[in-house]
C-alpha cells in the first residue's frame, strides 16, 4: 500500500462554540455607569457615544445595571454586585426606557454592548432570600454565607446544584437579550459557577441571537463551550513586574508567552488590559502600577493577539482610583492617550494581521540580541503584516533584530514615514520606547 507521507492528522477544534463574526477586529471598553459622567446616568453615556465611537470602541461593556441590596450595604451607595433584582434596572441610572434607549443608541453607533451579570451571588435582601432560602450555600452555623474565603459580607453565596436555580438564572440572562436586544455577557467571577451552567445559558441565548460572553476567570476549560473571552491576568502581573520591580523580558517570553501560544487555541480570546474597575479601585491606577512603562505595556496589549479592554477614563490619563461603593466621576480631560489608541485602534480595524483570535495572525517572535530587554515579534494575515518592537527595560539599548524572514517595506505607524527592512534592522531605543511598523494593503 502506498504511504501518503502529506497526510497529517487534523485535531477537532477544542473551542465548539462560534464567536460572533463582529467581534473579529473588536474593542473593548469597560462603562462605570456611576464615575462615567456627573450625573452618573444611562442619558449621560448616551451624549458620549459619539465620541467613544470615533475613539474607535465596539464594545461597550456595563458594569452591572440592576438595583443593589440595601441591607449590609457598603457605603453609601453600595457595590453594583450586590444584586437585588435580576429583572430591573438601577433607578440611581435611570429607568427601564432609559436603559431601552441606551442600547439603541449604542446600536445606531454602530456598536455593541454587553451587562455585566453577577451569577454566583445577590444581595441579601434579594427576592430569592425569602422565596427560595434552599437555593443558597450554608455555613456550618447553618447561616447564609458569603462567598467562601473572601470577605464580601454585603452578598451571599448562590447554591447551583439546584435545577429550578439554573432555570431562574438562564431565564434572567435571556430576558435582557429577548426584551432589550443586548449582546451578551460580562460575567463575574464565572469560574466559581458550575461551568455546566455556563454552557447550557450560552446554548439557550445564541439560539436567540449570536451572543459574546466574557469570563472573568482564566481556566482554558471555560473556552470550550460557553466563553469566547476570558480575562488575562496572568499577563498583566508579568507586565507590572517588568515595569515596577525590572524583571527580564524572558518573564514575559518564556514563562507566559510559550505557555499561551501553546496552551490556549487560537479561537480562544484572551481579554488584555491595562486597567479595569478591580485594579483601579483597589490596586493602584494605571500610571502608579506602570509608571514610565504605561505605554510601552499598552502598546503590547493592544498589538498582541487577544481582545484589548479600555477602562473609561483610561483614554484621558486616569490617574485617580475610582471609589467603589460612593459617587467619584472620572475626572475627564485632554490626554495623548486619545491619539495613542486612536491611532493603534484604527490599525486594528484595517490591518487583519491585529485581527482577534482565529481572525487574526499568530504572534511569532522576532529574534533579537537584546533578549532580556526588547521584545519583538510578528503578526501576519491575508498579506497585511505588522511588527512590533518594545524596549520593555529602564535602559537605553542598541538593538539587532533578525528581520530575514520579514523584508519589505512598511509603514511606521506613529511616524508616518515608510521603512525599509532587510536581513537585518538595527535600532537605538529609548528606555520604554515603541515601534509599530505595518503592510497594510489598500481596501
Amino acid at each position: 500500500m502506498e504511504h501518503n507521507s502529506d497526510q497529517r492528522y487534523q485535531p477537532k477544534s477544542y473551542v465548539e462554540i462560534s464567536t460572533p463574526e463582529w467581534v473579529k477586529n473588536a474593542i473593548l471598553y469597560e462603562l462605570n455607569i456611576r464615575q462615567f459622567s456627573e450625573q452618573g446616568t444611562f442619558k449621560a453615556v448616551e451624549e458620549q457615544l459619539p465620541r467613544l465611537k470615533k475613539l474607535g470602541i465596539d464594545i461597550i461593556w456595563l458594569m452591572p445595571i440592576h438595583p443593589i441590596g440595601e441591607l449590609h450595604r457598603k457605603g453609601s451607595l453600595g457595590s453594583y454586585y450586590s444584586v437585588k433584582n435580576y429583572f430591573e434596572v438601577n433607578p440611581e441610572f435611570g429607568t427601564e426606557e432609559d436603559f431601552r434607549n441606551l442600547v439603541k443608541a449604542i446600536h445606531d453607533e454602530g456598536m455593541f454592548v454587553i451587562l455585566d451579570w453577577v451569577a454566583n451571588h445577590t444581595s441579601w435582601d434579594n427576592h430569592l432570600v425569602t422565596e427560595h432560602p434552599e437555593w443558597y450555600r450554608r455555613s456550618r452555623k447553618d447561616t447564609f454565607q458569603s462567598t467562601r474565603w473572601r470577605d464580601y459580607d454585603d452578598i451571599i453565596e448562590l447554591d447551583y446544584s439546584y435545577p429550578e436555580l439554573r432555570r431562574y438564572m438562564t431565564d434572567a440572562l435571556k430576558y435582557w437579550v429577548k426584551e432589550f436586544d443586548i449582546d451578551g455577557y460580562r460575567c463575574d467571577i464565572a469560574s466559581f459557577v458550575p461551568i455546566d451552567f455556563w454552557e447550557n445559558a450560552r446554548a439557550e441565548l445564541d439560539r436567540l441571537k449570536p451572543v459574546f460572553m466574557l469570563a472573568e476567570g482564566e481556566d482554558r476549560d471555560l473556552h470550550r463551550r460557553a466563553f469566547d473571552a476570558t480575562y488575562n491576568w496572568t499577563l498583566w502581573n508579568i507586565l507590572h513586574q517588568i515595569a515596577v520591580n525590572h524583571y527580564s523580558v524572558k518573564t514575559l517570553t518564556e514563562a507566559y508567552l510559550a505557555e499561551h501560544v501553546s496552551v490556549f487555541p487560537k479561537d480562544a480570546l484572551r481579554m488584555n488590559f491595562i486597567d479595569n474597575h478591580d485594579k483601579n479601585s483597589w490596586e493602584g491606577t494605571p500610571l502608579s502600577n506602570f509608571g514610565e512603562a504605561i505605554d510601552a505595556a499598552t502598546i503590547f496589549t493592544f498589538t498582541m493577539d487577544g481582545i484589548p479592554l479600555v477602562y473609561n477614563g483610561q483614554e484621558a490619563g486616569l490617574n485617580q482610583s475610582l471609589e467603589f461603593f460612593e459617587k467619584d466621576p472620572v475626572s475627564w480631560q485632554d490626554h495623548s492617550n486619545e491619539k495613542l489608541y486612536a491611532a493603534i485602534f484604527d490599525l486594528k480595524h484595517r490591518n487583519q494581521a491585529l485581527w482577534n483570535g482565529r481572525f487574526g495572525g499568530e504572534i511569532v517572535r522576532i529574534m533579537n540580541d537584546k533578549m532580556d530587554q526588547v521584545i519583538s515579534f510578528v503578526r501576519e494575515k491575508n498579506d497585511h503584516k505588522v511588527l512590533v518592537f518594545i524596549n520593555l527595560s529602564k535602559d537605553h539599548v542598541l538593538a539587532q533584530f533578525d528581520t530575514s524572514f520579514d523584508k519589505g517595506s512598511y509603514k511606521n505607524l506613529f511616524l508616518g514615514n515608510e521603512q525599509k527592512v532587510g536581513d537585518t534592522l538595527i535600532m537605538e531605543m529609548e528606555p520604554w520606547d515603541y515601534v509599530v511598523l505595518h503592510y497594510t494593503p489598500e481596501n
